[in-house]
């Protein structure tokens, strides 16, 4: 088979399989609006935990655990979730950065009382 017709299908595959996936409707993100699916996620990541509390925003959730807080985002049409090292203000957000090396610190822009509830969270979780 020549080599340009080969390409033309290969893509045009490809993109075949793209097109159906969105049409079935599997490219869409994960929705985390509710406190039930929240910490459902939560557990389905870290299942030894005890989810005490659940603070939702539009993009992440905030789990509050006897073990420390949480951050449980959409990822595709999967979630992640990583336990806090620190959580610090900035003039944009809030800044966390996790307990796995591997997950990059990131900047969440949230609402001032949001960030305030946040901020009363993780220092209560710091002081016992």
């Amino acid at each position: 088979m020549p080599l340009h017709i080969l390409l033309i299908l290969v893509i045009g595959g490809i993109a075949g399989i793209a097109l159906l996936l969105h049409a079935l409707g599997h490219s869409r993100p994960f929705d985390l609006s509710s406190a039930g699916t929240a910490r459902n996620e939560w557990l389905r990541h870290w299942p030894t935990d005890q989810v005490a509390h659940v603070y939702l925003t539009p993009d992440a959730a905030l789990i509050d655990t006897p073990q420390g807080p949480g951050l449980l985002r959409p990822f595709g049409a999967d979630t992640v979730g990583h336990r806090l090292a620190a959580l610090e203000e900035t003039p944009r957000g809030l800044r966390l950065s996790f307990a796995d090396f591997a997950a990059p610190a990131i900047t969440l822009p949230l609402p001032p009382e949001t960030r305030a509830l946040w901020l009363r969270v993780w220092s209560e979780s710091q002081n016992g």
